[in-house]
């Protein structure tokens, strides 16, 4: 399928491709990069992801670069700079940036061969993770005319499909899709009223690593922490940790040394590990669209692997009310935008396009707003496109010598006590006369035996004296201010479009708890269903599966039988006895379906030995 997708860009067509998770979608837009002269500007929302690309790419010697929310004027203006006159191949960018002037007066002057656009779900309002940010990518066709788009996503429905290539403003639909079936993935949910114990059995019986997914963060620690007392090598994941931190538990992930990671949806994108044997989720996601991505991350590799659910009545409790949480009422969100204008000092009339630092704990405190309802009244605000909360970025500390070799000489001659400092900076580092490059205070001092506080002081001085640019590192979210502060009565927010994003959502609730629900038919057809996939035969090894096969008839047998004995029941009265004899299949069969369905709680007996609904 890579094949089919790069003949398309490079033949000039507009090409969305629809390609599973570890399906390989980078190669079908760096290939076609590489095979021609130009840029290839490559738009995706994961910095974390961008960066590992940007790495990846260097060390194979091809000039990348990315530019994301969070960088300063300044090195945004040289990152562009380098991406026009210094021969890069890639260059990656959040969407945030490109709306901003300044990144539009520089795209003009790109050579530019392709532009791909990775997670292209996001710029549907059917997709699961609309971002408003999204919809700016159509401009840039009339920037760059002639360019051929790649979009690229994972999970996409029906609907989506076609938004997307309408958003994008393809020349013609071009949809090239594998089939979503993984074969290998056994899917299975389990029913329980103690999901820790069901957690540990499972984990248990089934060998080889595994993620397991958690709603929140201080779950994570809770779960990962069981485990360990369990005699489990876990650890815990989530975007609230240091850098460091993540990297670290990563890595021993990855080596085996650890065996589970407990994590929030933070952790997989990106992540290369083709042996993991199972992905298990401990709560229920708000998504088949999530849940299928997450799921799509065990068995890589093609061997057997497993993707659980738990599942009990709580769930859906906690469904209803994360369904009042995530919308709240429009007051509720003007009183939050007033108060975010006071915490972040921004006067009326002004602001628009500030980029800053926001500790949403800190603002929740300070103004005694629920958290959660701070969370989705500023993302109802990123959706009506006031503003934008950016995921927790970590930067790195970033220098950049802005005068010439030949004036950083005489400085050098002019000032003994720095001369030892700048050679330790040259020897370490390339390219910082062309450009930002990120350092790392503790690397240098440990280099020159001597504190992280001695190389920060050096490093402040040269900035004030002009010979660098220096960024110190900072690891915040960031608040983008899309347009200037209004008052409160002033904003504008549908109520009619509010309300349709809130049932959108509910019906894709809905979905994931009828998945959970559902135990007669294959969990396999259910998603590909979900997909649009038509036709799809069943697994024969899922949970619904493997209790089906147990009765000695294929699927569709059983379903037939279930529907018709639903079919009798639904219009009368009937007592145990008699619905076998009201039936055109072997009593035998019947039987065996009538107690699955009584097993299972689908149907039950009443008083009077009477067969009805469970309802």
């Amino acid at each position: 399928m890579q094949e089919e997708i790069i003949n398309s860009i490079v033949s000039g067509r507009d090409t969305l491709a629809l390609m599973p998770t570890g399906g390989g979608k980078s190669i079908t837009f760096q290939v076609p990069a590489l095979a021609t002269e130009g840029i290839c500007i490559v738009v995706t929302p994961l910095i974390a992801l961008m960066r590992d690309q940007v790495d990846n790419l260097l060390k194979r010697g091809i000039k990348a670069m990315a530019i994301y929310s969070g960088m300063s004027r300044q090195e945004i203006d040289v990152s562009l700079d380098n991406c026009i006159y210094g021969g890069y191949k890639f260059l990656y960018v959040s969407p945030e940036r490109l709306g901003t002037e300044i990144f539009r007066e520089r795209a003009k002057k790109m050579n530019v061969s392709l532009l791909a656009v990775d997670e292209a779900h996001c710029i549907s309002q059917w997709g699961y993770d609309f971002r408003p940010a999204y919809l700016k990518i159509s401009e840039l066709r009339d920037i760059l005319p002639g360019i051929p788009v790649l979009a690229l996503t994972a999970t996409a429905t029906s609907d989506v499909i076609d938004d997307i290539q309408v958003k994008l403003r393809f020349s013609s639909p071009n949809a090239i899709r594998a089939s979503f079936e993984r074969k290998n993935l056994r899917y299975m949910v389990c029913v329980t009223d103690d999901k820790h114990k069901q957690l540990i059995n499972t984990i248990k019986k089934i060998p080889g690593s595994g993620i397991v997914y958690a709603r929140n963060r201080r779950k994570t620690a809770e779960i990962a922490r069981f485990l360990s007392n369990n005699n489990v090598k876990a650890d815990y994941y989530h975007a609230g940790l240091g850098t460091e931190t993540r990297t670290m538990k990563q890595n021993e992930w990855m080596t085996g040394k650890t065996r589970v990671i407990v994590a929030t949806n933070a952790f997989g994108m990106g992540i290369d590990k083709s042996d993991v044997r199972f992905v298990l989720h401990f709560d229920i996601p708000d998504t088949l669209e999530s849940y299928f991505q997450e799921a799509g991350r065990a068995g890589r590799d093609g061997k057997p692997s497993f993707a659980i659910l738990l599942f009990n009545s709580a769930d859906k409790v906690n469904s209803d009310r994360r369904r009042t949480v995530r919308f709240p009422e429009i007051s509720m969100i003007r009183k939050v935008y007033q108060a975010l204008g006071s915490y972040l000092q921004i006067p009326f009339g002004g602001g628009k396009g500030a980029v800053l630092d926001f500790n949403i704990m800190d603002f929740a405190s300070r103004y005694k707003f629920n958290v959660m309802t701070c969370y989705y009244s500023i993302k109802a605000l990123e959706a009506a496109d006031y503003l934008e909360l950016t995921d927790e970025i970590s930067n790195p500390s970033k220098i950049h010598f802005i005068v010439g070799r030949d004036e950083l000489y005489r400085f050098q001659v002019a000032n003994a006590s720095f001369d030892g400092f700048i050679k330790l900076l040259l020897r370490s580092y390339s390219g910082i006369f062309s450009g930002f490059q990120a350092i790392d205070e503790m690397f240098l001092a440990r280099k020159s035996s001597t504190t992280r506080e001695v190389i920060y002081q050096y490093l402040v001085r040269l900035n004030k004296m002009k010979i660098i640019k220096y960024v110190p590192q900072r690891r915040s979210p960031l608040i983008i201010m899309n347009s200037e502060r209004l008052d409160a009565s002033s904003l504008f927010i549908s109520s009619s479009a509010y309300g349709a994003r809130k049932e959108h959502y509910v019906n894709k609730m809905d979905s994931v708890l009828s998945y959970a629900a559902s135990k007669n038919r294959c969990r396999s057809i259910l998603l590909l269903e979900y997909f649009g996939e038509k036709n799809a035969v069943r697994c024969g090894h899922c949970d619904v599966c493997a209790n089906v096969d147990h009765m000695e008839m294929s699927q569709h047998e059983f379903k037939l039988i279930t529907d018709n004995i639903k079919k009798v029941i639904g219009h009368s009265n009937v007592m145990a006895d008699e619905l076998v004899d009201m039936l055109e299949y072997p009593p035998d069969k019947t039987l065996r379906v009538i107690r699955w369905l009584l097993d299972n709680g689908q149907i039950i007996k009443s008083t009077g030995n009477i067969i009805r609904f469970n309802v």
